[in-house]
């Protein structure tokens, strides 16, 4: 192949790596303004930008694949056989992904955060208060009131009822709120 031929192929390539980075840089920033918003710990939201760099990295892998003339078929048997074996092993391993679909879930719809105090509604699961330690990709820490720190997997917090007993900071902010307008109302 001579440079005329390969010209359009590296061009076509900068391109493609430039348009991943662009909109790598935007979904980034998106998750940090929502960090940023909701309050999140910085821990699960580096977690969160791990999630999403994987993702663009197996894009741009994937797209420069075909620019530089590997045909879809073959691209198609590789991946089909790869998935193949990926998907034998997370079947056996159900859970571990389910988990961390879970963890991604709850980042951005969790309605509670490290600090509160909560409820969780199980018949096999003791209802006493727990306090979020924290929120790992895998499994919610949770400690008891006599100290028992409790791992409870991410799916399973998703699939029970929760009631929130106290919220760190949020319960206050709320009630002074609804002081405010108390007063408000009387004056």
């Amino acid at each position: 192949m001579t440079f005329e031929e390969l010209l359009p192929k590296l061009i076509y390539s900068a391109v493609s790596i430039i348009v991943i980075l662009i909109v790598q840089g935007v979904a980034i920033k998106l998750v940090n303004r929502f960090v940023k918003n909701q309050e999140r710990v910085e821990n699960r939201t580096n977690l969160i930008k791990k999630y999403f760099n994987f993702a663009f990295v197996f894009l741009l892998v994937f797209w420069n694949i075909l620019i530089w003339g590997v045909q879809f078929s073959d691209v198609g048997l590789v991946f089909s056989s790869v998935f193949a074996i990926i998907g034998v092993a997370l079947f056996a391993q159900w859970s571990i992904l389910s988990n961390v679909t879970s963890g991604i879930i709850m980042f951005f719809t969790f309605p509670f955060k490290i600090g509160d105090t909560i409820k969780i509604h199980d018949k096999d699961f003791f209802a006493e208060p727990l306090i979020i330690e924290d929120i790992n990709a895998f499994q919610t820490l949770l400690k008891s009131e006599n100290g028992e720190l409790l791992c409870y997997p991410n799916n399973m917090i998703l699939q029970k009822g929760i009631t929130l007993v106290s919220g760190s900071d949020r319960m206050e902010d709320t009630e002074n709120k609804e002081d405010k307008n108390l007063t408000k109302t009387h004056d």
